[in-house]
């Protein structure tokens, strides 16, 4: 397993931001995109165009409401309006209608489903990815994965948490819970992030442990799935085609190997980089909770997501037609003054309040709480493994890049007692 993960080229090609595959997701921006957003929100809740031009970015974008060229366009940045367009599906929806030209959204995606067609089929699998499962994934797939990553790392005196350990861990996990070999996994990582040009490589990996889960069930997601029903909208129930779990397993690998990764790596750096709370979760890692909910608030690793308007409607004082997009500004939400003191700094400490680092609505998040147990699991192995951990400090600081995918360019660290 080590030698696998541990192919640096590749694991660099999948998981730097820098790199080719990020860039029509604006990866290689490095401009910090908080005075900007700050502006905006002061000046009004709801702007006419979408964040990245705010940013000063030209290049093409592919991502969540992007690039539509023929819709208007329009941008929250309050907490108040970007939590009240995330949680009315009546007004802003996830699937619209096609205009000439738009390739309609695939309809066996529960992504890109509504009403009470999309609370259907996410009921199927929302239980796996319930608080009470936390043990379920750390026992199946977590732990494992995690410990032998540091025995790997724990042999030297500095590493790339980034590529080293976070990349891996929740790429393994999805992986594993789907049925996906090691040797599979980084193809699997590589066809997620082709933009649909290599999605043939998961049928090809996942058709086969779906037909054989059907006959033999496993202590696996794939089981689960193979297993659930679903009413549909005239009220008959029937079994998940192999489509429609091809369309979970693509959901759940990119949101489950290309999210965490990026949170835990801007969750080590800022925990390293505020001596106070990284005392405070040596002596006790429960308050890693605390930590990492505060990294999602703070700098979230998607900052913008996106939904179309289904009618007519207005939205803080500004007018939105029918067939718009209306992209909300996650991470401007997260830092409104108006919700939170200090808004810009990263302060566990802090009295938690409700934050939208992990959406908000029908859509919210599915794997937060996975989300939470491998960081919180991740870190806390790190600190009790390697001593004294701490950043590099013959590297340069992490800088936090990448435009609708936020992460650090790397997290180089030391650990032992040598200074």
């Amino acid at each position: 397993m080590g030698e696998q993960l541990l192919d640096r080229d590749r694991i660099r090609t999948l998981f730097d931001l820098r790199a080719e595959t990020y860039a029509s997701r604006g990866g290689s921006f490095d401009v910090d995109p908080y005075p900007t957003f700050h502006r905006l929100r002061e000046s009004g809740p709801v702007h006419p165009g979408v964040p990245h031009e705010e940013l000063g970015w030209t290049g093409e974008v592919f991502f969540e409401g992007l690039p539509y060229p023929n819709r208007p366009h329009f941008t929250a940045y309050d907490f108040e309006t970007c939590a009240a367009v995330l949680r009315d599906e009546s007004r802003f929806v996830t699937s619209p209608e096609p205009l000439p030209g738009e390739t309609p959204m695939p309809d066996s995606a529960i992504l890109f489903m509504d009403g009470e067609r999309h609370r259907s089929y996410r009921r199927l699998v929302q239980p796996s990815f319930a608080p009470a499962k936390a043990v379920w994934w750390l026992d199946n797939w977590v732990r494992g994965t995690i410990d032998r990553l540091m025995e790997l790392i724990a042999v030297h005196d500095r590493a790339d948490l980034n590529l080293d350990f976070c990349a891996p861990i929740p790429l393994l996990t999805i992986t594993g819970s789907l049925g996906v070999t090691v040797e599979e996994a980084l193809e699997v990582r590589a066809a997620v992030t082709s933009d649909g040009s290599e999605i043939d490589i998961l049928a090809k990996l996942l058709l086969p442990i779906i037909a054989a889960r059907r006959t033999d069930p496993q202590d696996d997601l794939i089981s689960v799935l193979v297993e659930a029903e679903v009413t549909d909208e005239v009220g008959v129930q029937h079994r998940l085609s192999d489509v429609e779990i091809l369309a979970f397993g693509l959901l759940l690998l990119a949101a489950g190997s290309g999210t965490t990764w990026k949170q835990m790596g801007i969750t080590f750096v800022a925990l390293l980089s505020h001596p106070e709370a990284l005392e405070a979760a040596r002596r006790d890692h429960s308050f890693l909770r605390r930590v990492f909910e505060e990294s999602v608030r703070w700098t979230p690793t998607d900052p913008v997501f996106a939904r179309f308007v289904a009618q007519d409607c207005e939205l803080a004082g500004v007018e939105l037609p029918a067939g718009a997009v209306i992209h909300v500004c996650l991470a401007a939400a997260n830092r409104d003054p108006a919700r939170w003191d200090r808004p810009d700094e990263f302060d566990p400490f802090r009295d938690p309040r409700p934050h939208l680092g992990f959406g908000h609505g029908p859509h919210a998040c599915l794997g937060m709480h996975l989300a939470r147990t491998e960081v919180t699991y991740g870190i806390a192995t790190a600190l009790d493994r390697l001593p004294d951990l701490r950043l590099d400090p013959d590297h340069p600081e992490p800088r936090f890049i990448g435009l609708y995918e936020r992460g650090p360019d790397a997290v180089p660290v030391r650990f032992g007692e040598d200074r």
